[in-house]
């Protein structure tokens, strides 16, 4: 079983006074759309980074089966929220997805994708990429959750996966669905704009 862990704790700094991940995406908030589509994949539990259970943010998740995972000291960067991530997970996972919740042209068939490539030894990393281009999500075996845990900065799993680049896999994915992440308003702009809306 492999969890999906979506990160939901950044400040959204460079929207200029927007939540990004409030932002409509065909009638609800990306934040709701994207945990949807990772429950849809029916990979494993997901669960979900938040600046704090009293965020915004958090009423996206009603009725929703996932676990909101506040992130105390999210300031610090993406690090934080992944080490506070990976530490709450349950036991006995063969891996963790890791899933930016900016990326609105992730499908649950995306994640399916590429979690089906999590086989061989060593287990390999797995990286969602566009052509030769990594992009996200990233799935990191159970072997590698320790160097995860002390994870700090704003670099995100850099480290880990360049501390282990013989294992890392690419796992292509549609169009630019791996790399499209929204996080100016120019960027939605232009999304909305390719969209037709």
């Amino acid at each position: 079983m492999i969890a999906v862990l979506v990160l939901a704790a950044g400040a959204s700094r460079r929207m200029r006074g927007r939540d990004k991940l409030l932002e409509d995406v065909d009638g609800e908030p990306l934040l709701r759309r994207q945990l949807r589509r990772a429950l849809e994949a029916g990979i494993g539990p997901v669960l979900v980074t938040l600046p704090g259970l009293e965020h915004p943010r958090a009423s996206t998740l009603d009725g929703l089966h996932v676990t909101p995972v506040p992130v105390r000291d999210a300031d610090e960067g993406m690090g934080a929220s992944i080490r506070t991530g990976v530490a709450a997970l349950p036991p006995d996972l063969g891996g963790v997805m890791i899933l930016p919740a900016d990326m609105p042209d992730l499908t649950a068939e995306d994640l399916r994708s590429v979690a089906s490539h999590l086989t061989g030894d060593p287990t390999p990393i797995l990286r969602g990429a566009s052509g030769e281009t990594p992009g996200h999500p990233v799935l990191f075996p159970a072997d590698l959750f320790p160097a995860l845990e002390t994870l700090g900065g704003d670099r995100g799993a850099a480290p880990v996966i360049a501390a282990n680049i013989s294992r890392l896999t690419l796992v292509p994915l549609p169009g630019a669905h791996a790399l499209t992440d929204l996080d100016a308003p120019e960027a939605w702009a232009e999304w909305r704009r390719q969209r037709g809306g």
